[in-house]
């Protein structure tokens, strides 16, 4: 009997182990990877549809097809300003316009990885001057780079976009980027196939690299065209991501939580991080 009794209770304790160390797998497949970079590309000011099997848009498709694109993305508010204050801050700092300049003395995701130790840089295109803090300049516009409203940003964090890493130099890239392309190349002022193209010679060779090298790239607009619904179009793409259509709705704050989430960061807004895409 006592040998009976014995061998239950090493039976019982090998299963608890086993459900334990399943729990503890399935836990880990559900946590977003601590990716060595994470690049995000914002563009302007168009709906999902417009986007989504666009043939001005074929590399748009293309780069989601290598990865996971989320069928039901949507933006925070209208008009654009709000949008790039939440992806960046975890709030729209209850701004309802495009004015600027803006000061905000609030926590943001530059602030939190360097005080993290880690690195960030917001790159700009045809910004004039890296730490620039005009409202604009040429084809630049200050509402969509959030980085100096903060003054807990450094300047050396607010860089032009020509600074940007070569191929043969991504690994020297901050733990998280931010790009902003200029108000042609965003599709604010120019075309979908002008966008769709300014991405594909600049951000194509980051995606495929970024694949083999435990880093992340991910594309997504600040609003759609200005409807109700502000469904936009979104993918992340590069190592540890599954490829397909995913249909959890997400938003700006979600892909905050999911860049914080990343780096054991504390989360600006109380938005789940995205977890239903990693390998």
């Amino acid at each position: 009997m006592l040998r009976k009794r014995v061998a239950a209770a090493i039976i019982a304790a090998t299963a608890l182990v086993g459900l334990t160390t399943a729990a503890s797998s399935t836990a880990q497949a559900a946590s977003v990877p601590v990716f060595d970079h994470i690049v995000l590309v914002m563009f302007e000011n168009h709906s999902y549809s417009q986007i989504n099997g666009s043939s001005r848009a074929p590399y748009f498709n293309s780069l989601a097809g290598q990865g996971a694109k989320f069928t039901q993305s949507f933006a925070i508010t209208h008009p654009s300003e709000p949008n790039y204050l939440a992806i960046f801050s975890g709030s729209t700092q209850g701004v309802t316009n495009d004015n600027c300049p803006l000061t905000f003395s609030g926590n943001n995701i530059a602030n939190q990885l360097l005080t993290a130790g880690r690195t960030y840089k917001s790159y700009s295109e045809a910004m004039p001057s890296d730490g620039y803090t005009g409202c604009s300049s040429g084809t630049y516009r200050r509402k969509h780079n959030a980085a100096p409203d903060f003054p807990n940003v450094p300047a050396s964090s607010n860089v032009r976009y020509s600074t940007f890493p070569s191929s043969a130099n991504y690994a020297s890239l901050p733990t998280v980027s931010y790009v902003a392309p200029d108000m042609c190349h965003d599709m604010h002022d120019c075309s979908i196939s002008t966008g769709d193209t300014w991405l594909k010679n600049n951000m194509d060779a980051y995606a495929q690299w970024a694949k083999t090298h435990n880093s992340l790239l991910v594309v997504t607009f600040d609003e759609d065209d200005s409807s109700s619904s502000n469904h936009i179009f979104t993918t992340f793409v590069g190592a540890h991501t599954q490829v397909g259509s995913f249909a959890n709705q997400v938003n700006h704050y979600n892909v905050l939580s999911t860049i914080e989430s990343a780096y054991g960061l504390t989360q600006l807004n109380s938005a789940a991080p995205i977890t239903t895409v990693w390998n």
